[in-house]
């Protein structure tokens, strides 16, 4: 069993029954996905970026990403309908708490001047969402084979119903939260 999954069942559930007053352990909110998204907008003039994208992406994740297409013609961004825009990676259970523990105690520790992560960063339905702006923190990339330095989003999605209870869960998860 994974060490963040053994640490929510053992200490996070407990104490946001404590605090949230909750009658039943289904009441208290769980993580159910991250979802880890990389934008490749320069994917219109070379589709080489967006397999190297993909191929980072496989690396950091453990799981073959998905390629995002563009919903609307964007004529100022010389984008059409249709075409690859990024790519995505929806990870759930066992991979979802490998990545978090591995995103928590390896990648985060290793980004220059770390004061911790925002925590305004919520959406109002208990969700969280970060970014990160180079792919470089992450132990499985070399920096001598990637093509080019690429931000991503990492999304947490809860089942918290408040930003509240949805802080009180990443905390207690061990996410660095800025104080």
């Amino acid at each position: 069993m994974n060490r963040l999954k053994e640490k929510y069942l053992n200490e996070v559930i407990p104490s946001l029954m404590s605090k949230h007053n909750y009658k039943s352990i289904m009441q208290a909110p769980k993580l159910e996905k991250i979802v880890i998204n990389m934008g490749v907008g320069d994917a219109t003039t070379n589709s080489k970026l967006l397999d190297a994208a993909v191929a980072d992406l496989t690396k950091i994740s453990g799981q073959k990403p998905v390629i995002t297409k563009a919903k609307k013609s964007i004529a100022g961004f010389k984008v059409r309908e249709g075409q690859p825009i990024g790519c995505k990676v929806t990870l759930r259970g066992d991979n979802m708490y490998n990545f978090m523990d591995k995103l928590i105690s390896i990648s985060l520790p290793q980004v220059r001047d770390f004061r911790g992560v925002s925590p305004k960063a919520f959406d109002g339905r208990g969700n969280y969402t970060m970014g990160i702006k180079e792919q470089l923190i992450f132990s499985e990339i070399n920096y001598d084979e990637i093509v080019k330095v690429r931000g991503m989003d990492i999304v947490f999605v809860t089942t918290a119903k408040s930003n509240e209870e949805a802080f009180d869960l990443l905390n207690g998860l061990g996410i660095p939260f800025r104080k």
